[in-house]
């Protein structure tokens, strides 16, 4: 069915890419159109402050995919630096899961809080709040989470897993997929650093209204279905 459709969109080259590979589709006719962030709602909050040692992700704490683990060991790393750095994960902690037994493992139990359940307007909240965020995916088609923190304006580290290096262009700092001892260096260097975590702010969330808004993806959207 996939080789017989007149148009196919997906939101990424790496999307793409794997449509190709799975559907023996020709990568010619595979269009690409991104996801749209609503900025609107995912933006800066400059009223509420941001706490210096408070870094966030957003993971499904036992999908190996999503790079949890390599966040946890890297934040060990870090944590003999900087005693004071605290972890927000946006997700659900599987009681008795892999995910629990690393926090153990790591001694992380007091810097690593979980957080679910709560409404979009309360996202915008968190990473507001957040010195800089955190994607450390191995892989992702496209990767909402990293769209959104750009948009909200939160400094950014990302993998360079799958489509995550073209969702967020220059305006993050991209670190190799499943490398701790990386990670642990560039989340050392926005510690230290006010100024480059100023320059992701406002990179990020320029990118975002450039290339990543409901808007910019609508036009995109509504001039291929005239095409």
């Amino acid at each position: 069915v996939v080789q017989q459709l007149a148009h196919v969109i997906t939101v990424s080259r790496q999307s793409r890419l794997d449509i190709v590979d799975a559907f023996k589709r020709p990568e010619s006719n595979i269009h690409i159109i991104p996801n749209g962030i609503d900025t609107d709602i995912f933006k800066p909050l400059p009223h509420v402050h941001r706490q210096h040692w408070r870094i966030i992700t957003t993971a499904s704490s036992d999908q190996p995919i999503k790079g949890l683990s390599i966040l946890l060991n890297a934040l060990a790393a870090l944590r003999e630096q900087f005693p004071h750095v605290q972890l927000v994960v946006v997700g659900k902690l599987k009681e008795g899961g892999s995910t629990e037994a690393e926090l153990k493992k790591l001694q992380l139990e007091t810097a690593v809080q979980f957080i679910s359940g709560i409404s979009t307007e309360q996202l915008v909240q968190e990473y507001a709040q957040a010195s800089f965020a955190v994607v450390p995916s191995l892989y992702e088609g496209f990767g909402l989470p990293a769209g959104e923190a750009l948009a909200c304006g939160v400094p950014l580290i990302c993998s360079d897993g799958g489509a995550l290096p073209e969702v967020v262009g220059d305006a993050a700092y991209n670190v190799k997929a499943g490398d701790v001892g990386a990670l642990a260096k560039v989340m050392a260097e926005l510690l230290n650093s006010d100024e480059l975590r100023k320059q992701l702010s406002v990179a990020g969330r320029l990118h975002s209204l450039q290339h990543l808004s409901w808007q910019v993806v609508a036009e995109q959207l509504t001039a291929h279905y005239q095409t």
